[in-house]
């Protein structure tokens, strides 16, 4: 299979992933969206990776899927611990916040 179908896949999950967190107002669907612009990054770099033969985009992917665990790890705790005192997750409520 071509590389460009990897790259066009690529492209479109992480487009999806950038309206996902523009349009959205819901925390939980924001972070998702985050996760599918990272793994967009993911796919594009094994897919360079493998065209070049080398091993460096793997090493980078797995870079990335460690910090998107840890990135899970804070990021629910946080969106947890903001429904608990606000009984909401949406994002527009959370300016309320601010002061």
């Amino acid at each position: 299979m071509a590389i460009d179908a990897y790259i066009i896949l690529s492209a479109v999950l992480f487009s999806m992933g950038v309206l996902g967190v523009l349009l959205k107002r819901n925390a939980i669907l924001v972070f998702m969206s985050v996760e599918l612009m990272l793994n967009a990054s993911n796919l594009a770099l094994v897919a360079f990776a493998r065209q070049w033969g080398g091993l460096e985009g793997h090493l980078f992917v797995f870079f990335v899927i460690t910090v998107a665990a840890a990135e899970v790890a804070v990021g629910l705790a946080l969106i947890v611990a903001i429904f608990r005192t606000k009984q909401s997750i949406n994002i527009d409520e959370l300016h309320q916040m601010e002061g």
